[in-house]
């Protein structure tokens, strides 16, 4: 009867935390009862479709601007990108249009959002804890003030879409990444791409190491389909 009971009320949990991963419960809200299981679920619910999206759209553009550059075809888009990306030749623009894997993407948003539980992400769709520098911009004021009084302020997006559109644009103009970028043009492997992750954090290395265990752990991985 023991065993019966416990069958039963393991049911019966696993029945209450699907409760939890319902639409009303997913994108700003979450609950102290939710086991971190169910966290990983609702995270991958949220964000793996929106992330693959853009990281599709993006992958589209890149080999069509790829496929016009070795046709030598300058095509008027071309000429706005560069501008746009701060590209300094062809080569150039190539590495910033070319999107990092999805697994990277994932890592970085399970790390900066908590699994899509910080108030950054609930309040703000900051899933990568983007900062901002512009009163022009919206955003949000940080908990926590640095050096005593100076305010935090990050980045309020509209949807969830438009924060990983807004980290993939950053990875992909901001010189602090420019080793990524190279290494993107070289390779697919993202245990190798998250080289050039070490100025995304002041713990550089143990960043990139905690990144890599991430994408091993969670098998995030199998999202890389290009």
């Amino acid at each position: 009867m023991d065993y019966l009971l416990a069958l039963l009320l393991a049911f019966q949990d696993e029945v209450a935390q699907t409760q939890l991963l319902k639409p009303k419960y997913l994108a700003h809200s979450i609950s102290k009862d939710m086991s971190i299981k169910m966290k990983k679920k609702r995270f991958l619910y949220l964000i793996v479709p929106p992330t693959q999206n853009v990281h599709k759209k993006l992958m589209q553009r890149y080999k069509r601007v790829a496929e016009d550059i070795n046709n030598t075809h300058i095509t008027d888009e071309i000429v706005s990108l560069k501008k746009e990306y701060g590209a300094t030749s062809n080569e150039d623009l190539l590495a910033r249009l070319k999107p990092h894997p999805v697994s990277i993407a994932l890592a970085q948003a399970a790390m900066e959002s908590s699994w899509a539980t910080s108030r950054f992400f609930i309040e703000a769709n900051n899933i990568f804890g983007m900062w901002s520098n512009s009163p022009k911009q919206e955003r949000i004021a940080a908990g926590e003030k640095r050096e005593g009084n100076v305010t935090i302020w990050l980045r309020k997006f509209n949807t969830i879409e438009d924060s990983i559109q807004a980290y993939y644009k950053l990875i992909a103009t901001a010189n602090a990444y420019a080793k990524l970028r190279k290494l993107r043009l070289e390779t697919n492997n993202p245990f190798i791409i998250t080289q050039g992750l070490d100025k995304y954090s002041e713990i550089g290395q143990a960043y990139i190491d905690e990144i890599n265990s991430v994408i091993r752990h969670n098998n995030f991985t199998k999202y890389d389909k290009e």
